[in-house]
């Protein structure tokens, strides 16, 4: 019904033992003022269900939220599935809150562990999780995003995909000094990544 009143009428849904149940309520309250939808979401990042905690996590971005960007960044960087983190990551990015380009730049910088793992609990990267990263600070715009997306831009063994998402944030964020970066890339061997580092490229030098 896209309307507060029927949002309200599904927040007592939020509890309820079955986890369907709880996931379609999450969908259910977005129409609520962000503040208030955002509050009542935000717990469900620690629901048991790896489902609900995903689609919670995606509804807080549709909320737009501010004052879910810190749990969302913990969740990036916490949370044991990869699914849930992506959506996180996807949040993030719709909400464009600047305070999340530490948490993302994280993700993508292969030197940086998670919080609180061991040097041996390292884990690879999952490819989602790491695109969706990239495309948030492209979303968000800020250029203290632009040195993870040159590292990974840079980093040939990382996968094309990935790094034809970092030239495509790149150029959303229009920074001058990462021109010779994507220069370079228009060479790259991946035609799709020699084109996303070149319309890259336009949009920065239109822009100055």
């Amino acid at each position: 019904m896209h309307h507060p009143d029927a949002s309200r009428a599904a927040v007592s849904a939020l509890g309820d033992p079955m986890p369907i149940v709880r996931a379609t309520a999450v969908a259910a309250i977005v129409s609520l003022p962000s503040s208030e939808s955002a509050s009542s979401l935000m717990p469900l990042l620690a629901d048991k269900d790896e489902f609900v905690r995903r689609e919670a996590a995606y509804a807080l971005g549709r909320t737009k939220s501010r004052a879910a960007v810190e749990r969302l960044s913990e969740v990036l960087l916490s949370d044991k599935e990869d699914g849930v983190r992506g959506a996180a990551a996807v949040a993030l990015g719709d909400i464009g809150d600047a305070s999340a380009v530490v948490a993302l730049s994280n993700v993508l910088n292969p030197q940086s562990l998670v919080p609180g793992k061991k040097k041996k609990g390292k884990r690879e990267q999952n490819a989602f999780v790491s695109r969706s990263a990239a495309r948030a600070l492209g979303q968000i715009g800020n250029r203290a995003g632009t040195p993870a997306l040159l590292l990974v831009l840079q980093n040939e063994t990382a996968g094309d995909d990935l790094r034809r998402e970092a030239a495509e944030a790149l150029g959303r964020i229009k920074d001058p000094s990462t021109l010779p970066a994507l220069r370079t890339a228009m060479t790259a061997r991946d035609p799709y990544l020699a084109q996303a580092a070149t319309e890259a490229v336009r949009r920065i030098s239109n822009n100055q």
